[in-house]
């Protein structure tokens, strides 16, 4: 199973793809933390990352194209994967799929968590307070300023995103404002729909 899961920031796709992990065995390659980790092993990658991603930027799409290439390489990566964050640009999608197909891949789905923008912030700043709560660090990107500027860049560049896979029939909309376990019920049965 190859599948992307779209969303704007704080809306749930990597607890859900936690979940499909679980239950599928597949991999989730969040090139966010894909970038995280790069930055903290100070790659050149990393560093030329780190500045845009501080800011809330987005790093360039040969970086993140480059990252997702060599990923999907990685043995366990051969199942299948959930991408999550990427495509962020209509660039980005175009680029995997021509990706995918020099490497006789496809996707078979693209999940949407459809959710209320204006109760996001909330839920960063509640994430970012269980951070702290646990002891963990705070993500630099869960400051509700820099979170702010991720929700205006999804909205600028990643809301095209959505309907490019709706043309291709690959879009599926599931409810991000439900409770957790309810978001997993209505995404399990969207793939096997």
């Amino acid at each position: 199973m190859r599948l992307i899961f779209l969303g704007p920031p704080g809306a749930g796709k990597g607890t859900q793809a936690t979940r499909l992990v679980e239950k599928h065995g597949i991999p989730q390659l969040s090139t966010g933390d894909m970038l995280r980790a790069a930055v903290a092993a100070q790659t050149p990658v990393g560093l030329k990352a780190k500045a845009i991603m501080d800011a809330g930027g987005l790093v360039s799409d040969d970086v993140v194209v480059g990252i997702v290439a060599d990923r999907i390489e990685e043995p366990d990566a051969r199942k299948g994967f959930i991408l999550d964050g990427f495509p962020r640009t209509l660039a980005q999608a175009e680029a995997l799929d021509r990706l995918l197909d020099e490497k006789g891949l496809k996707l078979d789905v693209v999940l949407e968590l459809d959710v209320d923008q204006s109760a996001l912030v909330d839920r960063i700043v509640k994430r970012a307070e269980d951070s702290k709560a646990a002891g963990q660090p705070v993500r630099k990107d869960d400051d509700p300023e820099v979170f702010k500027q991720r929700l205006e860049a999804y909205n600028r560049d990643t809301a095209a995103v959505a309907p490019y896979y709706r043309e291709r029939g690959l879009l599926k909309k599931i409810d991000g404002m439900k409770s957790i376990d309810e978001v997993t019920a209505e995404i399990s049965q969207a793939l096997t729909a």
